[in-house]
């Protein structure tokens, strides 16, 4: 029964994945991409915890949230340009 639930996890983690993608390519304004580019960082962070758990390797966690981190640093820094510039 956990097998099936890890399995739609990752199906709805996968479309997750595309539809955030289409928003980065398609988003016509420079929000929309860092949103967009927000959410693939987090599903990416979510991913690699599924992995984690999956392959029994718990190092993977802590990449994880390293991860997540710079994302959201990332982020910060996007949005201090954006503001500056608009």
């Amino acid at each position: 029964m956990l097998q099936i639930i890890i399995y739609i996890t990752l199906g709805f983690m996968l479309f997750g994945i595309i539809f955030s993608t289409l928003r980065f390519i398609k988003g016509p304004t420079a929000a929309d991409r860092t949103v967009a580019l927000d959410t693939l960082t987090t599903i990416s962070v979510a991913l690699l915890v599924m992995i984690s758990y999956i392959s029994h390797r718990f190092i993977y966690v802590d990449i994880a949230l390293v991860y997540g981190v710079l994302g959201f640093i990332g982020v910060l820094v996007i949005a201090r340009y954006l503001e500056g510039a608009l």
